[in-house]
């Protein structure tokens, strides 16, 4: 295989044929092995030196074919090579598909990405190419680029710098929906293992490598135009998002605010995406003061996702700058690809970080307050709904009930999150706020992808709107409380509804488990449960006024309570919701093993602020999952 096209800073691609030999289909086998392919992206350690934590911008020969066969696989799911006429007379061809690529900061991303691009003429598909953007930039390209059937966009998310992976979209401005996303899985698996013969499946992959050597010049030199492309449109579209369908009212309500009430920002950029995205300009747009650190792209000075340790720079710059101008109120940390990012605050004299659940509550309140301020909540006459992924914390019911409008819930999952908002929608809901409270961070509709920006002005609008009657007055009036003339951050976070839930990254909330097959992992678990509720069920009602539990199963888009089957939750999420003598949940405890990572996932919530009860409850779900992992058939 030769390629003359560089792929990066530092990386030279293979020189000559590549034979797929026994040994070479083996280690692409093994390769394939460490590759999750999951709804939400498909992810895996992409450095040649096969080190999670590598800065080394090679990849292997057996991920440059991954690379390449995902190409294909999505542009087989493109239809591209369908486009012949077989109608008499004939018809004028469709355009080829345009598939827009891009990357984020990842060493690996640029080789990953040649590889996808070299892939796509062949296959029929024409191929734009913006280099650096932030996965929310994608998207809003895809929504508005002439001609466009989809992305590609290489990234891991919030993964450790060694591991990479690619997303793939329509034109909708998100990631593929389950059905489809897994559609591609098996296009992808039918290119890449399929075959009747081991040569049979020897002579298709040398065939794909072979396909790679093509020129791509062009495509190369209209990069800095496309990222223009792009980046323009990402930042129209999040005008769009963030104001509503009354902006000049809404951003002219702000500005006032932030002139009687100046709030200045800091961003730890962590060598991200969004070093080279909208952030400085639009924040400015508004008058808005931002300081920035790490703000190279790639220079990812810690680790990438953005919770616990990790905003600990952030929150440590957010102290020293509001020491020299306490207007610097609010920070900001987003992941490697952009789309999600979570905050420190000052609160008081010193600078704090925001639990996610907190964030994202946060969110809720100020977009279902935009809601009441526009008029939309209190005309619609179908119903407004929150969506939310099954380990969100309780707290979203709470302020839904303030605001009279449903929660629903979905597996995790982004595209299980967007896909559920969609349907409702289509159903007559109004569903401006959705998103994934365990990971912090919104999605406000009509983005279909989390963003940081979006996140931001959530809190602004909280902060800064405060006439007509502004967003935190009308959140205390629908509290059944009064907003005191001057409030603050610290103001807007005590008005939340308490709740204590177990951080996603917290040590506690991480497991490994050996049973493969997680039905039966969740059936054994069962009989330890009823067991455990048994023994403890008197100390639950004298301390905690529980009297009965009720699970709920989360696969995709489906919520189904009150099972009776701990198994029918499958690969998906299991919850147990613990009721007090009215009959309504008060905590929880969630499981879950990751579709992205190795580990397995448990979470407890409870409502008030008794830590030590979520301790024991993770703890005490910690134990029995423990055992029923080391249980036999």
């Amino acid at each position: 295989m030769r390629l003359t096209q560089s792929l990066g800073k530092g990386y030279t691609p293979p020189k000559g044929y590549i034979t797929v030999n026994r040994v070479w289909i083996e280690k692409l086998d093994r390769a394939l092995e460490g590759l999750i392919l999951s709804v939400s992206g498909w992810r895996g350690i992409f450095a040649a030196c096969g080190d999670g934590e590598s800065r080394e911008p090679g990849i292997s020969p057996a991920h440059t074919l991954i690379a390449a066969a995902a190409g294909r696989a999505f542009a087989e799911y493109l239809g591209a090579n369908s486009q012949v006429s077989t109608v008499h007379p004939p018809v004028p061809p469709l355009p080829a598909p345009l598939v827009l690529v891009g990357t984020d900061t990842r060493p690996t991303g640029p080789a990953i990405a040649d590889a996808v691009i070299r892939s796509l003429p062949g296959s029929g598909c024409r191929v734009r190419y913006a280099g650096l953007v932030a996965a929310p930039e994608i998207m809003a390209w895809a929504r508005s680029a002439a001609g466009a059937a989809g992305f590609i966009y290489i990234s891991a998310s919030h993964n450790p710098i060694g591991h990479n992976g690619i997303k793939f979209g329509r034109t909708d401005g998100g990631v593929l929906p389950g059905p489809e996303a897994e559609s591609l899985v098996r296009l992808f698996k039918a290119l890449i293992t399929g075959g009747d013969s081991p040569e049979d499946r020897a002579n298709r992959l040398e065939a794909l490598l072979a396909a790679l050597n093509v020129d791509v010049g062009e495509i190369y030199a209209q990069v800095p135009g496309a990222k223009q492309e792009a980046y323009r449109a990402y930042f129209d579209f999040t005008a769009r998002v963030v104001y509503g369908d009354r902006e000049s009212e809404l951003r002219a309500a702000m500005r006032r605010g932030l002139e009687k009430y100046p709030v200045k920002l800091v961003c730890d950029f962590n060598g991200s995406a969004r070093t080279r995205s909208i952030d400085r300009e639009f924040l400015g747009s508004l008058g808005l003061e931002l300081k920035g650190i790490n703000e190279g792209p790639g220079e990812i000075a810690h680790r990438i996702v953005p919770e616990g340790e990790s905003l600990e720079p952030c929150r440590l710059f957010l102290e020293q700058c509001s020491q020299e101008d306490p207007h610097f109120l609010l920070g900001y940390l987003p992941d490697c690809d952009g789309d999600r990012g979570n905050l420190v605050i000052r609160d008081g004299e010193r600078a704090r970080s925001l639990e996610a659940q907190e964030v994202f509550a946060l969110c809720c309140v100020a977009e279902l307050s935009h809601l009441v301020w526009t008029g939309e909540l209190k005309n619609n006459k179908r119903g407004t709904a929150i969506v939310v992924n099954d380990p969100t914390s309780m707290r979203v019911d709470r302020i839904a009930q303030s605001f009279g409008v449903e929660v629903f819930r979905a597996e995790v999952g982004e595209a299980n999150v967007v896909g559920l908002a969609r349907k409702l929608r289509e159903q007559g809901y109004t569903v401006r706020v959705l998103g994934e409270g365990s990971a912090g961070g919104n999605i406000t509709h009509p983005s279909a992808v989390r963003d940081p920006l979006d996140t931001l002005f959530s809190l602004l609008k909280l902060l800064a709107v405060r006439e007509g009657p502004g967003f935190f007055p009308i959140w205390l009036e629908r509290r059944g409380g009064e907003c005191p003339e001057h409030f603050g951050l610290s103001d807007i976070i005590a008005s939340l509804p308490p709740f204590v839930t177990t951080g996603t990254y917290e040590p506690e909330a991480l497991l490994n488990v050996k049973t493969a097959d997680h039905g039966k992992l969740k059936d054994r678990y069962q009989a330890v449960f009823l067991r455990e509720w048994e023994s403890r069920r008197e100390d639950l009602y004298s301390k905690h006024g529980i009297v009965a539990w009720e699970a709920a199963a989360y696969r995709g888009m489906e919520e189904r309570r009150g099972i009776s089957r701990f198994a029918d939750a499958g690969r998906g999420g299991l919850k147990i919701h613990f009721l007090n003598g009215a009959g309504l949940p008060v905590a929880a405890m969630w499981m879950r093993g990751s579709g992205t990572e190795p580990v397995f996932r448990v979470m407890a919530d409870v409502e008030g602020q008794d830590r030590g009860f979520e301790r024991d409850l993770i703890f005490w779900q910690r134990r029995m999952v423990a055992e029923a992992d080391s249980m036999k058939n």
